[in-house]
């Protein structure tokens, strides 16, 4: 079975850039691009197989939920067909933000189930390419209580043009290969002038709790989440948000949790790579080109290597990231 490569959902946000189209190769006329979605099992948002480099493909078309009906564990492994069933566990995406995202939060897997009936929502961010002045926010910066938070997002008045929320949320310089892991419960945002690669569970259930009093299409404030998000927060203070890797390495990894496992991989000429898991590979190429398992990938492109054939022959001049499980 070679990689499959999937049709991205492009995805027009308030908040979105120009720089999602040119840095995939593709031309398109949608403005403010902020997300592509580059493999989604999300209900009404599968992605589409488009090519693997075989003619006459009886794949091509399918989406990946019917993908996955057909080949199982063949195609995600094992373990994760007998866990997940039909639904792929990750999505996987490329971020542009022109303008500062919302402040956020996303529930626990529990939380979740229990309100949504579906995953929560654990992520990572890596950091491809970030303005002189961009900023990543992550996590408190002081404690606060459950009441604490709630005075302070409900405030009626901002100081200077800021929420009150500004003060308490960890603020971040943003630099190229920056990482940073967002367990479920970690108060976050994107800040303006960030492309980055995104890698998540399954699950679009986010909480806005300061969205710096942008209106919609319609002239109307995005609807907040105050309430849900006082019960979704972790309101410890950690000593340290941004996650730190060796990036000298060829291959260095750099998330490892129940959730997904993320490596950085740099090949010059040629590399094999086997991460020894019953697991599908996600391939997602931040610069460069090459070919793995016989399918060409180009700077800006993902493919998804089914499990039964999940060591990684690779030719070319490139660097990735890999997410399996």
């Amino acid at each position: 079975m070679k990689p499959y490569k999937f049709e991205p959902y492009l995805k027009t946000t308030l908040w979105g850039g120009y720089q999602i189209a040119p840095f995939k190769g593709i031309f398109t006329a949608q403005p403010n691009i902020g997300e592509s979605w580059e493999i989604s099992g999300v209900p009404g948002h599968e992605s589409v197989a488009i090519d693997r480099g075989l003619v006459d493909d009886i794949d091509m078309g399918l989406t990946l939920t019917q993908l996955i009906e057909k080949y199982k564990g063949l195609l995600v492994g094992n373990k994760v067909y007998k866990h997940f069933g039909n639904k792929f566990p990750l999505l996987v995406k490329f971020i542009d933000s022109r303008q500062d995202l919302s402040v956020q939060v996303h529930p626990n897997d529990e939380l979740a189930m229990e309100r949504h009936g579906c995953a929560g929502k654990t992520e990572m961010w890596y950091v491809i390419k970030s303005d002189v002045g961009a900023k990543i926010y992550s996590g408190l910066r002081k404690s606060i209580t459950p009441d604490d938070y709630e005075r302070l997002v409900s405030a009626d008045n901002e100081e200077n043009g800021e929420n009150p929320m500004a003060s308490v949320i960890a603020t971040h310089e943003a630099h190229d290969g920056d990482l940073y892991f967002l367990p479920a419960g970690r108060l976050h945002a994107i800040g303006a002038g960030n492309f980055l690669a995104e890698i998540q569970e399954t699950s679009d259930i986010t909480y806005r709790v300061y969205d710096f009093g942008r209106k919609d299409a319609h002239g109307k404030p995005r609807e907040l989440h105050i309430q849900e998000a006082r019960d979704a927060i972790d309101y410890q203070v950690w000593p340290e948000y941004r996650s730190s890797y060796d990036s000298t390495k060829p291959i260095s990894q750099l998330i490892n949790c129940p959730h997904f496992i993320v490596h950085r991989v740099v090949v010059q000429v040629a590399s094999q790579v086997d991460f020894k898991t019953d697991s599908f590979v996600v391939v997602m190429c931040l610069w460069g080109e090459a070919n793995i398992n016989g399918v060409h990938i180009h700077q800006g492109e993902t493919i998804l290597v089914p499990a039964c054939e999940n060591v990684l022959y690779i030719f070319g001049n490139a660097s990735f990231l890999t997410a399996t499980l």
